[in-house]
């Protein structure tokens, strides 16, 4: 096993283990540690993630899978192997009171959060990190120290290069792909989002031409 992999299980251990936000529901989620360049930071489990122990489960991650096919030409399990998966806050919030979608974090569970996926980005060390949904995209920015875009459309589309826990990386947005979001099937974000896309097919064909 590799040391990235061997850090990333200690992480998962200690992930498991955490009980500090009463508010969140079902267990903590986290993907198989891999050695790979290319992270995920999704902002929360879902309803189903927590009980199948696995990031992005359900609808929403059928749509993920989607559009990384179309950069990649890969199927799910091809790209469950190929990148690895972190978020924000790492249990199922619950729904919001609005009933439509699920609640935000809160800044206290972030905050509670942020020492795994910082864990996360310094054992892993990845070259490109996407950032899904508006909430994983501004603390991606915070943990960078820099300004968050202020809409969706000053960020999707585009690629960032933000250093994360001491890791120089390039961030690339995509917007949340959840059925409750309107914006990817819309304009400007239908355009942004197959900008993005060809972004993320841009940047996987670079790392697997770079040396080794």
């Amino acid at each position: 096993m590799s040391q990235k992999r061997i850090e990333l299980a200690r992480i998962h251990r200690r992930l498991e283990g955490c009980r500090r936000c009463p508010a969140m529901c079902d267990r903590p989620v986290h993907g198989p540690a891999l050695d790979t360049e290319i992270m995920i930071l999704g902002q929360a489990p879902g309803a189903y993630e927590g009980p199948r122990g696995r990031p992005f489960a359900h609808t929403a991650g059928k749509t993920l899978f989607q559009w990384l096919g179309e950069a990649t030409g890969n199927n799910e399990q091809e790209l469950r192997e190929q990148i690895y998966f972190s978020a924000v806050a790492r249990c199922f919030p619950g729904k919001a009171k609005s009933g439509a979608g699920d609640r935000l974090p809160s800044r206290a569970e972030i905050e509670n959060c942020r020492p795994y996926w910082f864990g996360e980005v310094a054992a892993l060390r990845p070259k490109l990190l996407l950032a899904v949904g508006r909430l994983a995209i501004v603390e991606s920015f915070r943990a960078a120290g820099q300004r968050e875009p202020a809409t969706l459309e000053e960020a999707v589309g585009r690629a960032f290069p933000l250093t994360i826990a001491g890791v120089p990386l390039t961030m690339i947005p995509l917007p949340h792909p959840s059925g409750v979001s309107r914006w990817p099937k819309i304009e400007p974000g239908k355009t942004l989002l197959r900008r993005a896309i060809r972004r993320i097919a841009h940047e996987i064909t670079e790392l697997e031409n770079s040396p080794a």
